[in-house]
């Protein structure tokens, strides 16, 4: 299969398989966005405690809290994934397809594990 470019923020190119760019669901989209805006909140909090000489502990406190929320998302994420993109590879009765999303799933925990 061809490797379509596609860019996502701050111009950093990302690589998918051609025909393989089903979209999320709305209402997951929607959740997601509102956990990463929150998260976007946490940040700007970080930032300001280091700006403010906060103890070290607090701000490593506040950072574990981010890594916390940020895993939220990607689960969100990730199920959402498996229940559609995942799904229809398998209801599709196309193996190289369903290999495919198996592979691609396996190597994307491994990842999100890192």
């Amino acid at each position: 299969m061809t490797r379509i470019p596609y860019r996502v923020s701050q111009g950093l190119a990302e690589y998918t398989l051609a025909g393989y760019r089903i979209k999320m669901q709305t209402r997951t989209k929607k959740s997601v966005a509102a956990r990463l805006r929150r998260i976007e909140g946490q940040v700007g909090g970080l930032i300001r405690m280091l700006e403010d000489d906060r103890y070290c502990v607090d701000i490593l406190h506040q950072a574990a809290a981010v890594r916390a929320a940020l895993q939220k998302a990607e689960a969100e994420i990730l199920r959402d994934h498996v229940s559609h993109c995942v799904s229809d590879a398998f209801t599709s009765g196309n193996l190289a397809e369903q290999r495919h999303k198996v592979d691609e799933l396996v190597e994307t925990i491994g990842r999100m594990r890192r």
